[in-house]
């Protein structure tokens, strides 16, 4: 398949795309195209740079079950305001949330939760060891990447179902956000690609992402988000993860997911 560069060399066994984040000059930007794929930084997303994401208060309780109970999960938010829509120019180009910004709630790295109130409650085996990933979201699903707009909590619910706060590692690790799930219509025109970084920042020389998108496969310096046009309808298989400056995948809990996500008409 012919391929297309713009602004940047392509290296032995991948296609490299590096890019920065909104405030950066369009000029410095790297872009893909092939036949059928069209890879590019997303661009002016609405800033919050004093958004700030606690834990206020973390419970468990009973539940019919015996080897069960329900974690109950309460956060407190400043310079943010769940449910109102992001007004920039994004809002209108992807997926948008009608029902405006909200919480990612990733839980062992599954797909998230959106969360439009500061609270949520789900079912969790007793003896089990997890970890929790909550971050700020624009309404459009574009994670709010500052350093008070997360919390990471590594924990184990015990064997008599009471919560046990555990050391979060100081080991890289990668949770996948987006694309998630179905997208239909004018959705399917550009899709996000994004992901959270915890413990580790992306270099040519150092660690990178590597991405699959149907078999192909990109490298990242930077960590910011992307949209990909150019998927065909039907099941896209997008796979991240996180390898060190030879390639080679890094070791450790959180480094490597993969998702399926449907295209419709």
């Amino acid at each position: 398949m012919r391929t297309t560069l713009y602004l940047f060399t392509p290296i032995v066994g991948f296609i490299l795309l590096t890019g920065f984040r909104s405030k950066t000059s369009e000029e410095s930007l790297q872009i893909i195209t092939t036949e059928q794929l069209r890879v590019t930084p997303v661009q002016n997303s609405k800033a919050f740079p004093d958004a700030t994401l606690k834990v206020q208060d973390i419970q468990t309780e009973e539940t019919t079950s015996p080897d069960s109970v329900f974690f109950k999960i309460t956060y407190n938010i400043t310079n943010f305001i769940l449910t109102e829509c992001t007004e920039d120019p994004n809002t209108h180009q992807m997926a948008n949330s009608q029902e405006g910004q909200h919480i990612h709630f990733i839980i062992d790295n599954h797909p998230y939760v959106p969360l439009y109130k500061p609270e949520h409650k789900i079912k969790l085996k007793k003896d089990t060891e997890h970890y929790l990933l909550s971050f700020l979201s624009r309404s459009y699903h574009e994670s709010i990447k500052e350093k008070n707009a997360f919390v990471l909590k590594h924990f184990k619910i015990n064997q008599d179902g009471k919560y046990q706060e555990l050391a979060t590692p100081p080991s890289p690790m990668l949770f996948y956000s987006r694309p998630k799930g179905e997208y239909s219509g004018k959705d399917t025109h550009a899709v996000l690609l994004d992901f959270y970084l915890l413990n580790t920042q992306l270099s040519e020389k150092g660690n990178r992402v590597k991405v699959e998108i149907n078999g192909k496969s990109f490298l990242l310096n930077h960590w910011q988000p992307y949209k990909i046009e150019g998927l065909p309808l039907g099941e896209n298989k997008i796979k991240l993860t996180l390898i060190d400056a030879s390639g080679q995948p890094l070791n450790g809990k959180n480094t490597s997911v993969e998702r399926t996500i449907i295209l419709k008409e």
